[in-house]
């Protein structure tokens, strides 16, 4: 298939892949208590704004797109884990909701920016490198992405409905597998960004970036998970996302439970009802989630207080997680999360509000709308799943 970003349609889909011989089927339990205002799962639709949703995504990733900062070389730009790419999964899923045809002038920006770096990874530089950034950042920025372009690339794939592939992605993911590490404690995983932020660039983004590659994988249509010349890479990602998992922060788990729900066996239903059940118990009175209770031990680097308050990050991809996990729309704890996703949309902007866990951010810095990218995002892939999936 030839990519043309004007006639990509877009969402998440289901992949299928098997990362041992017999995937087990997810049992999910109900919470033992959760407190919010009810909300039908048909009012959902009403409840929230879709259209500034979009306007909020679309003027956030023109901005990305021309700030000077993002830039990079052969006239391209930074692939950002808090704006670019939550942008990237969650704004077809607008589409049908505001009848659409066709991608946003700045998704086909996007793609054609991913593109054109798949196309000459071997010319264009690296988004960092060991001589401006420190020690390491070369390999770790060319790691990061490499998965992240096959993610996106896969992700605009699984519901075009062409029945070939797409040469632009099968380049994605060969240059993601090359990079792959294959022996060692982290054999399986990638090199990762760490600048000591988190949730998205921090020593524990490492698996953070493994999951992705997972969803990744079973995100791509055309079975592409099962061809037999991968199975290898595959195999040694499954085994490094289970050696880790006990010792992840409750976030990366809820990451890993949604890319179980791409690679089939990947979890044991024992696993993913260990992970429902940890965030479960996370989940505020008021049917949100804070991130500040899903990241450990973390404290910001200007040693001011995390906000415990429940915000879109948390509470649209824990939501996700579950949603794509197999727990049910009725079930309270979506229920509940999703009844405060609706409640809490910005009527103004559009945007859902989260927090830095890195420092306390002055609205007027140009990095303060960064984690309410990523949360305007997942609260809009949460709540579209029935309209996604």
């Amino acid at each position: 298939m030839r990519r043309h970003p004007s006639m990509i349609g877009a969402a998440l889909a289901i992949g299928a892949l098997a990362c041992v011989a017999i995937g087990a089927g997810a049992v999910h339990t109900r919470a033992e208590s959760n407190a919010g205002e009810p909300l039908r799962t048909a009012d959902l639709s009403t409840s929230w704004n879709a259209k500034t949703a979009a306007a909020y995504l679309d003027q956030r990733e023109a901005y990305w797109e021309t700030w000077p900062l993002a830039a990079r070389d052969h006239g391209t730009f930074c692939v950002s884990c808090h704006t670019v790419v939550p942008y990237a999964l969650a704004r077809p899923a607008l589409r049908g909701l505001l009848n659409e045809k066709t991608p946003s002038e700045d998704e086909q920006k996007l793609l054609a920016n991913v593109t054109g770096r798949v196309r000459l990874w071997n010319e264009v530089k690296p988004f960092y490198n060991d001589e401006k950034s420190g020690p390491h950042k070369t390999p770790e920025a060319r790691g990061t992405e490499a998965v992240l372009n096959a993610l996106i690339l896969a992700a605009y794939d699984a519901r075009t409905g062409d029945t070939s592939e797409d040469a632009d992605t099968s380049r994605a993911f060969t240059n993601m597998w090359a990079l792959q590490q294959m022996t060692g404690d982290d054999a399986g995983s990638w090199d990762w960004l760490d600048f000591h932020n988190e949730p998205f660039e921090a020593p524990s983004s490492h698996y953070y970036g493994s999951a992705l590659a997972a969803v990744a994988v079973g995100t791509a249509p055309h079975g592409y998970g099962a061809k037999p010349e991968i199975q290898e890479n595959v195999k040694l990602l499954c085994g490094y996302l289970l050696r880790g998992l006990e010792a992840q922060t409750p976030i990366n788990q809820a990451v890993v439970l949604w890319a179980s729900s791409r690679l089939p066996g990947l979890l044991t239903a024992e696993q993913q009802r260990s992970i429902e059940h940890d965030l479960s118990v996370r989940q505020r009175g008021d049917g949100g989630w804070a991130l500040a209770s899903l990241v450990g031990p973390w404290k910001r680097k200007d040693d001011t207080p995390l906000e415990v308050k429940s915000d879109g990050y948390a509470t649209g991809l824990v939501t996700l997680a579950l949603e794509q996990s197999g727990v049910s729309r009725d079930d309270p704890r979506v229920k509940q999360g999703l009844s405060w996703l609706s409640r809490n949309q910005d009527p103004s902007t559009g945007y859902w509000l989260s927090y830095s866990l890195n420092k306390q951010r002055d609205p007027s810095n140009q990095a303060w709308p960064f984690m309410n990218d990523a949360a305007t995002a997942y609260a809009v892939l949460a709540l579209t799943q029935n309209n996604s999936r």
